[in-house]
């Protein structure tokens, strides 16, 4: 009987931590399908952290934009 109950608390769980991986991974999605960002070129530290938070900062647009026009 404890065996089930545990199954069951663990599918709960498990469902909760896939709902937080789906809307996390939604944005990184956006980055490497829309703005072919797939490889990071050596250029410098900086400078590849600008590209990315420039990257995030418009993928939250094209989300924002993506919920607004629905």
């Amino acid at each position: 009987m404890a065996a089930g109950a545990e199954k069951e608390t663990l599918k709960a769980v498990e469902k909760a931590k896939a709902s937080v991986r789906a809307f996390v991974e939604h944005p990184f999605h956006i980055l490497k399908n829309i703005f072919k960002h797939r490889k990071v070129r050596y250029r410098g530290l900086a400078k590849n952290g600008h590209q990315f938070y420039t990257l995030v900062g418009l993928a939250n647009v094209v989300i924002g934009a993506r919920t607004t026009a629905t």
